[in-house]
């Protein structure tokens, strides 16, 4: 195990701390991976921020109550958008402003997937090939949705895009969530889609399919495309039509689930996928020099070298300033004070379509970060976890201050 406070927190805090962090593997094997490895800023900027996520590294403070003497360091969070510590307030903030833009009507989610041979070419231009499956995907529902022999309307999407499995392998794809329903063109009515069925999967995907493929076809042709390692080959026309004409025969994965209860459902369980990073600190079972072991799913475990793992977990790390959550239609930034307003207003007028919903959308006070917490995990910082009494900030102590070793 791997200290990183100074002092010992309660017993219920500990409960609530996961016994083994990414950071413990980076913090142990990242000095010796980064010097035999080739990485990008970003990635070894990851590293380099987990390690120090707080830790005395980032600074901080001492919380001390006056009542009872328990006393605590509280060093600051790195902040990095891959940090396995750091989501869980970004998510319960992206929750909180998304409310106001929720609509009361029922909610699709579609995930849109690459097959595996884009991948090798999606590693060497991941800002080009992410930026094309979020708008195949989301113009693939758009262009559905306008349909009148399908809806007739205008959607509102948020898409998210993730690039792992449960066993932190590389597999891009879209998650969208999408409105049951658009708005008229003339913007005079709301059509309501299918209870239970949006558009057809294999119409999704090819689709998809025939946008991304053209795009790509595009962008190779004006010099957008990288083609080094082991996606030299495409850099051949032969073997680059060769390569593309396969990908039209294979039918491409977009899987539907069943629709959501109700917006508030919607956004809780979209929260969980937005600032979700390739692993959370809880699914780790152990780590020690010669192998990390993690869950996947259905009780499944993974066993990787130390080595192996932060090579996966690498894989992961999205260029700087990608945006990685993104709206289109109805939730469109040019849309959101016009048309999703229009949306809403037609929305109320008309019979809920989901009996739980409260249709009105009130405006809500702008919570702290300590109320997020608080709302999020139940732990108020603000109170002693010993006797309930106030907590006060002091600076710490110069001895809580010796930063840990962290690679350069």
């Amino acid at each position: 195990m791997h200290g990183h406070e100074a002092a010992s927190p309660p017993a219920t805090e500990e409960r609530r701390r996961p016994r083994f962090e990414v950071a413990d593997v980076f913090r142990d094997h990242g000095e010796v991976y980064r010097h035999s490895h080739a990485l990008t800023a970003e990635q070894c900027k990851a590293m380099r921020d987990i390690v120090a996520c707080r830790t005395a590294i980032l600074g901080g403070h001492l919380d001390v109550c006056p009542d009872c003497g328990f006393n605590r360091p509280a060093y600051n969070s790195c902040r990095n958008r891959h940090c396995p510590k750091c989501q869980a307030l970004k998510q319960a903030a992206w929750i909180e402003a998304r409310r106001e833009r929720i609509l009361p009507t029922r909610y699709f989610h579609v995930v849109f997937t690459v097959p595996q041979e884009l991948n090798a070419l999606a590693l060497r231009n991941p800002v080009r090939v992410y930026d094309l499956m979020f708008a195949a995907a989301t113009e693939t529902l758009l262009e559905l949705g306008h349909d009148p022999q399908r809806l007739g309307g205008l959607l509102g999407i948020t898409a998210v895009l993730h690039t792992w499995t449960r066993s932190l392998a590389y597999h891009p794809h879209i998650h969208c969530i999408v409105t049951g329903g658009g708005l008229a063109a003339d913007g005079t009515a709301w059509i309501t889609a299918h209870r239970r069925f949006l558009f057809p999967i294999k119409v999704m995907g090819a689709l998809f399919r025939g946008k991304i493929l053209a795009a790509l076809a595009q962008a190779r042709a004006r010099g957008l495309l990288t083609f080094a390692g082991s996606c030299a080959d495409l850099a051949d026309d032969t073997t680059f039509a060769r390569w593309k004409d396969g990908l039209y025969d294979k039918s491409w994965v977009v899987f539907s689930k069943t629709p959501f209860g109700g917006p508030d459902q919607v956004f809780n369980y979209l929260g969980r996928y937005t600032h979700r990073v390739g692993i959370s600190n809880r699914r780790l079972l152990s780590v020690d020099d010669r192998a990390v072991c993690f869950a996947t799913k259905n009780g499944g475990t993974c066993t990787l070298r130390p080595f192996d793992f932060i090579s996966r977990f690498l894989l992961h790390v999205l260029p700087s300033n990608f945006v990685k959550i993104r709206h289109f239609g109805l939730l469109a930034p040019s849309n959101v004070n016009t048309k999703l307003l229009t949306a809403r207003r037609l929305l109320t007028q008309q019979e809920p379509v989901v009996d739980t919903l409260d249709a009105t959308v009130e405006p809500r006070p702008t919570p702290t970060w300590r109320d997020l917490l608080r709302r999020l995990t139940g732990i108020d910082l603000a109170r002693c976890p010993a006797c309930t009494g106030l907590l006060v900030a002091l600076p710490l102590p110069r001895a809580a201050l010796a930063p840990p070793q962290m690679p350069p």
